[in-house]
């Protein structure tokens, strides 16, 4: 099977970018055994991509109080946030 180097290095460089994580982020890795509090923080975490418009409801305010969710807050004023 014949390998081609610039696929190599290609594969290669997407994994060295993509797999990469700040200190901060190895910190709270660090700090929790999974990467999500709950399945309610993963559907969250999904919907809210960095870059996206975020979608917080009064529901997700206080499933990320009472489950201690975790990771980098998706912040909204408070007349951005939905009722349901």
């Amino acid at each position: 099977m014949k390998v081609r180097l610039p696929s190599l290095i290609i594969g290669a460089a997407a994994l060295l970018t993509t797999a990469c994580a700040s200190g901060d982020e190895w910190k709270t890795w660090r700090e929790h055994p999974t990467h999500f509090a709950s399945g309610d923080h993963m559907t969250f975490s999904v919907k809210n991509r960095e870059g996206g418009k975020p979608r917080v409801t009064r529901d997700n305010i206080a499933k990320a109080r009472g489950e201690g969710w975790w990771g980098k807050p998706v912040t909204v004023s408070s007349d951005q946030i939905l009722e349901k």
